[in-house]
């Protein structure tokens, strides 16, 4: 998250509110290039796909079977049973009326698609808060709330907007109905804010509590940055009060002077800072999140320490996880027991204790990203916890047991030969995130979690080794976040084989149902049940395909941890006893999360890949280790290449450092044209904002035109008044002059102020950049004009969902573009 978020919130951390508001605003009234974008990723992710099983690359086997993309935020109709909400990170809402088994996007066009909380009103209505949270401050920000009367049968659209813009470019971690006061509250990244459930739509959010910024107390000393202040990670109303009191945790992970717990007794109007008793240290709060029984009378805390997290970051802390706390009072004061640490939990049946997965990550090692609480209705000893794993206690905490483990990977009952495994069903996908209880009338009451793979269920009377229902099985919860697309033609006309890296999913492979692929003499069955398969775990980052042989691939795992399969990532026995993919990273020491790499343009012989170093390597489809790659240029001591690209062995490459907002970021241009390797001297009004992308123009044998994409938003929003847009920027010769060919900011034509993240050239010469708003396309014949490439209607069937499109690649013949999109998978149109 945080190499993902520093790409758009730098050089200073902080986007003003109306910046995506500002940009919906003009892509709106922008010409259009018509072309229908198709979902490509429409077959479901089963990340236990049995023939690829490769020990040293994947997770097939480990247990939690299908997949989807990050789920933020769960909803229930309360009324109506089986009808249920689920919010994706980057994805948008989606709709199921069966419990599950079928899933309906219906948000797909609003100006952000990053779900930070989802709630149903007292009145049936269904809330959407838009800014994802899980990290607090640095996640995909939002456009602020709405509100779906007919949430059954209706979509979301503009028009249900809650609200002005007090709220725009926030994230948004909770949302709580106060129905006995009527109020609702919005827990954002500034601060909490109120407003009345009977208020016209006109009426502005208040905030109501921001201690930095003096709002519902005064004198709490913060420090100096805005962009960590006043985070809000969770507010609960303590039933059996009257709507009267509330308690809400404000703080930033890393530790920050107005961390702790704040509580108010007239339902949000004024406020305390309260001073928790017993086993809590007030010095140690961190990101909280609250649960209260139904009757109040307990108020439940998990809870991540700073002190810890700092530690891990540098000593090496097994977890950051403060605790599981429980007030018996039900007071915010205390005093608190300790009902599980994170070693307790370890020996609970979990997947995570040392001896099974290792030193250094242990139960609530991130528990400043993954924590979510619950109670059970009916029961107030009934408790859940969500870190990495599911906990369950019904002795009040006196005892847990994991029923969502991590995976079956170091257990005693695993083997990796399906026959000899003995392990239950207690598995579901890492890193909670959200958690309701079903209460529908004649109905088994459930709990649903949201995680990084989807939504899974269980019946709260469930004893433990039953196992979770998986309600991503038929692929139409598709919230997939791809940070990369690759395609490449399967030999014998059988169509394309199309490849992407994902977040926490690994890299997915997809071709057509009862594809084949003849490997060593030996026919392989590629898809025979109509599914993408998950050959490489853990995360995905950029992907090579080769676009002559769909089969061989070089896959990243992070940090230009590449790997490389000539197969497909195909073990014809189940048993993962065969080594098809092998590791040829070059063991760079500075690169990034998601680092750059590629084939060279018009040398097939050639690749480049880029981290503190550029490398190249000339064994290509022969590499058979990260030797095989050569160190070709120092971009400097502290920097990481975001993004590099080669023709004919002539090559371009971009760095930030430190890649962090603040005021040591920084970045630069390299390359080698001319004949040496040095650093190109950026004009003075060049922007200083993070250049995800550089690409080399085709029709330029010379290698001196080129393009640089920028990220972020322009200064008007986050530096203060001044330069234009500047999202897209050339030169013509060889870096010595660069022109800003994204258009005058007050054109209706010019490129929208939002952030850029790759750009590509196509057959024709058009150029087609991936935004986080969509794709915009220019003639580079008359610079500084732009279309945005879809349909004339933004809401019509057919048009990219506004979910982030991080990366574009050619379909093997060159006639269609694929896009990324981190949250709703892969879509295609003809290449522009």
């Amino acid at each position: 998250m945080a190499a993902f978020n520093g790409a758009r919130l730098s050089p200073t951390a902080q986007v003003l509110p109306g910046a995506y508001r500002g940009a919906w605003e003009h892509i709106k009234n922008m010409p259009v290039d018509e072309s229908a974008f198709t979902e490509v990723t429409t077959q479901p992710l089963n990340g236990d796909a049995p023939h690829y099983r490769d020990r040293s690359a994947s997770n097939s086997g480990g247990g939690f079977g299908h997949s989807s993309g990050r789920i933020s935020a769960l909803a229930l109709d309360p009324d109506r049973s089986g009808v249920l909400y689920a919010g994706g990170a980057n994805g948008g809402v989606f709709r199921s009326t069966d419990d599950g088994a079928h899933w309906t996007p219906i948000a797909d066009h609003l100006p952000a698609l990053s779900v930070g909380a989802l709630a149903t009103g007292p009145d049936g209505a269904l809330w959407l808060a838009t800014g994802e949270a899980t990290t607090a401050a640095d996640n995909f920000l939002g456009s602020g709330v709405y509100r779906l009367a007919d949430p059954l049968h209706d979509s979301f659209e503009e028009s249900d907007r809650v609200g002005g813009t007090e709220l725009d470019s926030s994230s948004i971690g909770r949302l709580r109905f106060d129905t006995e006061a009527g109020y609702v509250f919005a827990a954002s990244s500034h601060g909490v804010y109120r407003r009345a459930l009977a208020a016209p739509q006109p009426a502005a959010w208040e905030r109501v509590l921001a201690p930095c910024a003096g709002v519902g107390v005064t004198g709490i000393s913060c420090g100096a940055s805005s962009f960590f202040a006043d985070l809000a990670n969770d507010l609960a109303v303590q039933p059996g009060t009257g709507g009267k009191r509330l308690v809400a945790n404000l703080a930033w992970r890393s530790g920050a002077g107005y961390n702790g717990f704040y509580y108010s007794d007239d339902a949000g109007t004024t406020w305390r800072r309260a001073n928790p008793g017993g086993a809590i240290n007030p010095a140690e709060i961190g990101n909280a999140s609250f649960a209260y029984a139904a009757d109040g009378s307990r108020l439940y805390v998990v809870m991540e320490s700073p002190e810890l997290l700092n530690k891990a970051t540098g000593s090496g802390a097994s977890s950051s996880l403060a605790g599981v706390y429980v007030s018996k009072s039900g007071a915010v004061d205390g005093p608190y027991s300790q009902i599980a640490t994170s070693s307790k939990l370890a020996t609970s049946g979990s997947a995570m204790k040392i001896t099974r997965i290792g030193a250094g990550y242990q139960p609530g090692t991130q528990a400043w990203y993954d924590q979510v609480i619950g109670v059970d209705p009916a029961d107030p000893e009934h408790v859940y916890v969500g870190l990495e794993e599911v906990f369950e206690s019904r002795n009040g905490g006196s005892d847990w047991q994991a029923v969502g483990r991590y995976w079956n990977f170091g257990l005693d009952c695993f083997s990796y030969d399906p026959a000899l495994d003995t392990c239950d069903e207690d598995v579901i996908h890492p890193d909670q995130h959200a958690m309701v209880f079903s209460n529908w009338k004649g109905g088994t009451p459930e709990i649903y979690v949201g995680n990084d793979g989807g939504v899974f269920a269980r019946p709260l009377a469930q004893t433990p080794g039953k196992g979770w229902r998986n309600l991503n099985r038929s692929g139409t919860l598709r919230t997939l976040q791809y940070y990369s697309v690759g395609v490449g033609a399967l030999p014998g006309g059988q169509g394309d084989a199309v490849w992407g890296g994902l977040q926490d999913n690994g890299v997915s492979l997809q071709v057509p149902q009862g594809a084949t692929y003849t490997h060593n003499g030996h026919v392989q069955q590629l898809n025979p049940t109509g599914e993408m398969s998950e050959p490489y775990g853990g995360d995905g980052g950029d992907q090579l395909v080769n676009p002559d042989n769909g089969c061989e691939t070089v896959g990243e795992y992070t940090n230009l941890a590449m790997q490389i399969t000539r197969n497909c990532g195909y073990t014809a026995s189940v048993d993962g006893s065969e080594d098809v993919i092998t590791d040829i990273a070059p063991g760079d020491p500075g690169a990034r999360f998601i680092a750059p790499f590629g084939a060279d343009g018009a040398d097939k012989g050639y690749w480049v890949a880029g981290g503190q170093y550029i490398w190249g390597n000339t064994k290509t489809w022969n590499s058979t280790s990260g030797a095989d790659w050569d160190r070709l240029y120092d971009t400097g001591a502290g920097h990481s290449t975001t993004a590099l690209d080669s023709r004919n062995r002539v090559m371009w490459a971009a760095w930030c450092g430190s890649c962090n907002p603040g005021a040591s970021f920084g970045r630069g241009i390299v390359t080698n044209y001319g004949g040496a390797w040095h650093q190109v001297t950026l004009p003075a009004d060049f922007p200083n904002r993070y250049v995800a992308g550089i690409t080399m123009d085709p029709s330029d044998a010379s290698g001196k035109t080129v393009y640089a994409v920028l990220n972020g938003f322009s200064r008007h929003w986050n530096e203060g008044p001044g330069a234009g847009y500047g999202h897209v920027w050339r030169t013509t010769d060889g870096g010595a002059t660069w022109q800003d060919v994204s258009g005058p900011a007050e054109a209706a034509d010019s490129f929208p102020d939002a952030p850029a993240n790759r750009l590509l050239i196509s057959p024709d010469g058009t150029l087609a950049v991936a935004t986080d708003l969509g794709v915009f396309t220019s003639n580079p014949s008359t610079p500084g004009h732009w279309k945005r490439l879809g349909l004339p209607a933004l809401t019509a069937t057919g048009n990219l969902p506004t979910a982030a499109a991080l990366h574009l690649a050619p379909s093997p013949d060159g006639r269609e573009l694929y896009v990324a999109t981190h949250g709703r998978g892969i879509w295609k149109t003809a290449m522009p």
